[in-house]
């Protein structure tokens, strides 16, 4: 078990080994949370042979402090909230209002950026693989996870590098996720970049490259032969 990463893509491939038992399987898609889930996601997709799309969430950050979460919102009109935050730090309604709006003309804009006129895929009865390279309070994966259940899959899996243990251990008795994978769980946590050697910021471009060399792989997989078509008669 690791006890850090070089970088996402190694993150991906140690996540890709625990979630094996979906390789091969016509049900499986890998769903990654933009933008620093994609480097992860990618490896998995490879490895599992399923094809990669994004699902596009946006934190609620609290004003001064963008990287605490107050909440998350997500395709479909979903918010979820993180009431201990918002309660400890005295936040109002008003300004809970202001960043929402604020999040949801990004979220917007991502979808254009990275999908274009390109459909969402469709979930029914699919077993979809949510990732991300970490989680602080989980509130965007939350989000996620609401809004992919309202899509009726046949199964929600949740598998990110790290996570705190408190918010890990919130994950594994949540109903509404089916299976949590984290080999990292640190206490004390500190912040996600932290148990990366390589944390960069990934940007549009590093995002569009992946999608797109994931779909020219996804493509190549899909020609050539299967073992059944390689037998002898």
């Amino acid at each position: 078990m690791p006890t850090r990463y070089r970088d996402r893509r190694h993150a991906g491939q140690v996540l890709a080994q625990a979630l094996s038992h979906y390789a091969h399987r016509d049900d499986v898609i890998v769903l990654a949370l933009p933008r620093g889930g994609v480097p992860v996601a990618f490896e998995i997709a490879r490895a599992l042979r399923a094809p990669l799309d994004l699902f596009i969430v946006r934190k609620l950050g609290v004003p001064g402090q963008p990287e605490l979460a107050m909440g998350a919102i997500a395709d479909g009109g979903v918010r979820v909230l993180n009431r201990d935050v918002v309660e400890g730090l005295a936040i109002s309604a008003e300004t809970i209002q202001q960043v929402t709006e604020r999040e949801r003309a990004e979220l917007r804009r991502r979808q254009q950026r990275y999908r274009g006129h390109r459909p969402p895929p469709d979930l029914r009865n699919r077993a979809v693989i949510l990732v991300d390279d970490g989680l602080a309070t989980g509130a965007t994966m939350r989000a996620a996870v609401e809004a992919i259940r309202g899509q009726d899959p046949s199964r929600v899996v949740v598998a990110v590098p790290v996570a705190a243990a408190s918010t890990a251990a919130w994950f594994r008795s949540w109903p509404q996720v089916d299976e949590f994978i984290c080999p990292l769980t640190p206490d004390p946590f500190f912040g996600v970049g932290l148990w990366y050697d390589d944390f960069h910021q990934v940007d549009d471009a590093e995002v569009r490259s992946l999608l797109a060399a994931a779909q020219a792989l996804s493509s190549a997989q899909e020609a050539a032969p299967s073992p059944e078509d390689d037998s002898p008669p």
